[in-house]
């Protein structure tokens, strides 16, 4: 018998575990919800912790080199240490906080190309940890991000993609250790202009919208007029005509280096 518990506890005839969103549908500053259903193996197994959190995939830059990495940017706690009788059903009910800083994934119904985020679980069991595999969840903008993006859209831009680069943007109420980059192509009528990044750091209040043009990688040229920084609030953005305060700063810049 314990070396059936031996073998259990390194997955062995051991537990299994199943996540099950509510809704996978979520907004900055909502909440995910869900079970987390462990289901025991064929012996009694000391469970030492169990967690769920939010996941995203990064891009780092180290010197020379870029890769991707998983950061989990945060973690709840569901309980302390039990035993899993075997052949048992153990179902925790959960709900995670959506940092408002959560990358976006999803735009008019679409998913943003790029994007990696989800619920990820960990189950620990004799001082062995098994994490299990990401649960996508669609995020959705804020109303005040929304109104940004369409107006992009309707200024003509497409989208290109978008990544999460580890890393701070300066001047910004950045938290997270990564920001998010949505990328645009440009209509037409800005030739000349390569491509228009976007990045949000919104907190419960606010948000700073930071814009650049033709974006160097892994820079932010705050100097350069191709840059532009500025503060939007979460319930009073309606008063702007989003569409043409970017048609000013984007006609200005390009007028002034000959780009349209």
């Amino acid at each position: 018998m314990a070396f059936k518990k031996l073998l259990a506890s390194l997955g062995a005839g051991g537990a299994s575990v199943e996540t099950v969103l509510t809704e996978v549908n979520v907004v900055p500053g909502g909440v995910v919800q869900g079970e987390v259903r462990i289901q025991g193996g064929s012996v009694d197994q000391e469970i030492e912790g169990l967690s769920v959190g939010l996941q995203a995939r990064v891009e780092v830059e180290s010197g020379d080199q870029e890769y991707k990495q998983d950061v989990q940017f945060t973690k709840v706690s569901l309980g302390g240490a039990f035993t899993l009788q075997a052949n048992a059903v153990h179902a925790v009910p959960f709900g995670i906080e959506i940092p408002w800083e959560t990358p976006i994934t999803m735009i008019d119904g679409q998913a943003l190309r790029g994007m990696n985020v989800g619920v990820t679980t960990e189950l620990a069991i004799a001082r062995a940890v098994d994490s299990g595999d990401l649960d996508p969840v669609n995020v959705h903008p804020l109303p005040a991000q929304k109104a940004i993006l369409d107006a992009f859209l309707q200024l003509g831009f497409r989208f290109k993609n978008a990544d999460l680069e580890r890393g701070h943007i300066r001047g910004t109420r950045q938290q997270l250790p990564f920001y998010q980059e949505v990328e645009f192509f440009p209509p037409q009528q800005y030739r000349g202009l390569n491509q228009v990044e976007l990045s949000f750091v919104a907190d419960g209040h606010a948000m700073d919208v930071v814009l650049e043009m033709d974006k160097k990688p892994g820079l932010f040229s705050e100097g350069s007029d191709t840059f532009r920084s500025f503060q939007v609030g979460l319930h009073d953005y309606q008063g702007t005509d989003w569409a043409a305060y970017l048609n000013q700063w984007l006609s200005e810049v390009g007028s002034r280096r000959n780009w349209f």
